[in-house]
């Protein structure tokens, strides 16, 4: 069997892709769907600091006329990312007058129902029901939405499916909702006749409902429950041509009808697909599960497809246990082809580190592509082991055998960076040139050669870095680098070359195309410490800086819009999860629906949702002034929850209560309740052992660790620690928060080399990759602040 054409889920977005048995003509499927990422979530808990690479995340002076005075060369200025602001109007129609009411009606029900969504205690439950009782009309009907919400959470179906009943007789504003849950609920409880008439024409009754796509779905579900496959058939069919036909829950009512009524073999050929196509999916595990009850066998080649996008998916677990049964189960496979699915397996084993050296030479030796692949294990268990022989020794094969395979271009990343982390810079720059020279498109090749470049950097190789710098930005211009090579090239201009006029050039692109990143503010510290410099023409490089997009903003909300009022009903009830897509049905959302989600969260003091609802936007805000942008973007992007508290405990502990909202908001978005896979605690993240000694310090009784979860508790001790940290570094904040981010060791070590001209080098010089972005965040993130909240400019 051929690898998996050495696309291994090593870095963002690798793909193992399908494929084909040598020793068997094993068919493969074409245009399988992409594996998606996961949508990014909240940053709830801190990690351990990765690892530079560990596969996270994480020229010629320029020529011309000088002139008197000035600092501003030709092509510099108007180089940044303008705001474009505009007006979204609409007149009240009878619609949105008709929901503003239910809002305004409701208002009051808010607080109780986001806690009956929180807790769902007997006491909220109570709460919620009185002001039902109390409130007649659509007050009541979004109580009894709120009630059956609950209910369903708690998986108590019959009650909800009263409960929405209620909602439904009580108004209208929301009966889509009421209807579509309350055909869930029945449903769920067994009692899917209630659902039909509830579904049967959805779509007519609510055109612009965020349910009248899945109606269909759910009421074929129903037709199903009751053994009525020609109803469930025909109303699939209806819809068959639907953006809703290609998801999985349709495919998979539409097997489930055929397999009813007796159509087997069109009931494995959708089953078939849902497995191949959307692996990911709950139906793909079901589907599964029919495609046995029908007897249908999947093959090799199949088995092997599913089993690849589940580790592009890392889904490690379920890779390794399919490629195992897929090497033991089917008997027709070669010795070469069961060879190889033992390799793929360890693979996966190597993922959730439970593969050691000896298992790694125990695999077979092959001589297809999967020998490149045990050669990568090989070099990577030598890496985890310290042994630069061994991983030497790896890679030198690997290029000698395999010089285009996609595991030596994740071997030379990888042993670059055990490189790195060991300061041995020359065979670090060995890994990483080899990189990109040879794999010049890889998604490493951008970081490699600013690795290359920085390397050289450090070891004063001026010239060199200073042509690495310029090839960085003319060959990745939109890459996370850019901005760093522009800010260092720049420094190179100043010393050794002296060339002042250039470094003031680089340095006002920088500032005006990155403007609140972190080097843009370092640009703009250097601008005003080299002062006025004689103008000369911008170095070619230049050119190649690519402006960002023109987001699109607005100054107000469209207060008349429908989704709009009705998403601020939905939080009304505590419907929270359809907040964002009720706001995505209106056809102008784009131009607003980011602020309006956020700005509904914040009002229900949903503060972690706002911020990952501007943070996730895509808009470019840090590359914006920040009087381009309208101020309620800026407050929803840098909240200040707890702010009392945190100003209290800065003032007690001399710190700078901007730093400490900074830290906090990287750290857990401002959630106060966030324990992380390290067991650290709340919103500054305390480990339990240093929240306990200081509580011992502030003279606290009864210290436990769940106090760590009281935002004022958590605050108080963790501005304190924060203080200490500071203190052991000399005050110094980015010493601090590379040691709150990674420990003290490190930070020591690296500390010792004691080569660094000033601070920025040694930021840019920590070999973690999450721990030198933590703190070039928070150092950025702290400037907000003061720009936002102090009046400093």
């Amino acid at each position: 069997m051929k690898s998996l054409e050495n696309r291994g889920g090593l870095r963002p977005g690798a793909r193992i892709t399908s494929a084909l048995v040598l020793c068997l003509a094993l068919t493969s499927v074409d245009g399988l769907a992409a594996t998606k990422k996961k949508p990014a979530t909240a940053t709830s808990a801190k990690k351990k600091a990765t690892p530079a690479g560990s596969h996270g995340k994480a020229a010629a002076k320029g020529t011309g006329k000088k002139g008197a005075k000035g600092s501003k060369g030709k092509g510099i200025k108007g180089r940044g990312a303008k705001a474009k602001v505009v007006s979204v109007h609409s007149a009240p129609t009878a619609q949105s007058l008709h929901l503003a009411r239910a809002f305004a009606a409701s208002t009051q029900l808010r607080p109780m129902a986001q806690q009956l969504a929180a807790n769902r205690s007997p006491a909220a439950f109570a709460g919620v029901s009185e002001y039902a009782r109390q409130h007649p009309g659509e007050a009541a009907s979004a109580a009894y939405l709120s009630l059956g919400h609950a209910y369903m959470l708690d998986r108590r179906f019959s009650d909800a499916s009263s409960a929405f009943r209620q909602a439904a007789a009580q108004g209208d504003a929301l009966n889509d909702y009421a209807d579509y849950l309350g055909a869930q609920a029945a449903l769920q409880s067994g009692n899917g006749s209630v659902a039909f008439s509830l579904l049967s024409g959805f779509a007519q009754k609510y055109p612009e409902s965020i349910f009248a796509a899945n109606a269909p779905v759910l009421l074929a579900n129903a037709y199903l429950q009751q053994n009525n496959a020609s109803m469930a058939l025909q109303t699939l069919q209806a819809n068959a041509s639907s953006s809703q036909a290609t998801h999985s829950d349709f495919q998979y009512a539409k097997g489930r009808a055929l397999q009813v009524s007796g159509q087997n073999q069109q009931a494995i050929a959708v089953f078939r697909e849902i497995y191949l196509r959307q692996p990911l999916t709950t139906e793909a595990g079901q589907a599964r599960t029919q495609l046995s009850a029908l007897g249908a066998q999947l093959t090799a080649a199949e088995r092997k497809i599913h089993a690849d996008q589940l580790f592009n998916a890392k889904r490690y677990t379920e890779a390794s246990a399919e490629y195992h049964a897929l090497e033991h189960d089917d008997a027709s496979l070669s010795l070469a082809d069961k060879d190889a699915l033992e390799i793929y397996a360890a693979v996966c084993d190597l993922k959730l580190k439970h593969l050691s050296r000896r298992d790694v030479e125990r695999l077979p030796d092959t001589n297809d592509d999967s020998a490149a692949l045990k050669l990568y294990l090989t070099a990577e268990i030598s890496r985890n082991e310290k042994d630069i022989q061994a991983q030497r020794n790896a890679m030198q094969a690997m290029i000698e055998r395999f010089p285009h395979s996609r595991w030596t271009e994740e071997a030379l990343y990888s042993g670059g960076n055990m490189h790195l982390l060991q300061h041995d810079a020359s065979n670090a720059i060995w890994h990483y040139s080899q990189l990109y020279t040879n794999f010049p498109n890889s998604v490493y090749a951008p970081s490699a050669h600013w690795r290359t470049a920085w390397m050289n950097y450090r070891l004063r190789r001026y010239p060199e870095a200073a042509r690495l710098m310029e090839e960085q930005i003319a060959r990745y211009p939109q890459s996370t680098e850019a901005s760093a090579a522009l800010f260092w090239r720049a420094r190179l201009y100043e010393d050794p070359e002296k060339n002042f006029s250039q470094a003031v050039n680089f340095y006002q692109v920088l500032s005006e195309v990155y403007r609140n990143y972190y080097y843009g503010v370092m640009a703009r510290v250097r601008l005003r410490a080299l002062g006025q410099q004689p103008v000369v023409a911008p170095a070619p490089t230049l050119a190649s800086v690519k402006t960002p997009a023109t987001p699109i903003l607005i100054a107000e909300l469209p207060e008349n819009d429908p989704h709009l009022i009705k998403a601020r009903l939905l939080a009304n009830a505590a419907l929270n999860e359809y907040i964002a897509p009720e706001i995505q049905m209106s056809p102008t959302s784009a131009q607003w629906g980011t602020l309006a989600q956020a700005e509904i969260y914040a009002s229900y003091g949903e503060n972690v949702r706002a911020l990952q609802s501007m943070k996730h936007s895509g808009l470019s805000f840090f590359a914006l002034p920040i009087d381009e942008v309208p101020a309620e973007y800026w407050h929803l992007l840098f909240p200040k929850p707890y702010w009392s508290e945190i100003t209290e405990q800065a003032q007690r502990n001399n710190v700078d209560p901007y730093l400490v909202a900074s830290l906090i908001r990287q750290e857990t978005e401002f959630n106060p309740v966030a324990v992380s896979r390290m067991n650290a605690y709340g919103l500054m993240q305390l480990l339990p052992a240093v929240g306990k000694a200081q509580a011992k310090r502030q003279g606290i009784k009864g210290f436990n660790t769940n106090m760590l979860l009281n935002p004022s508790t958590n605050i108080a001790l963790g501005v304190a620690n924060l203080k200490q940290v500071m203190d052991r570094f000399g005050g110094q904040p980015e010493y601090a928060l590379a040691a709150y981010n990674a420990g003290d060791v490190p930070v020591r070590n690296w500390m010792a080399l004691n080569d660094y001209k000033d601070m920025p080098e040694f930021v840019e010089s920590i070999p973690y990759t999450e721990t030198r972005e933590y703190v070039q965040a928070i150092m950025r993130n702290r400037e907000m602040y003061r720009q936002l909240y102090s009046g400093a400019k």
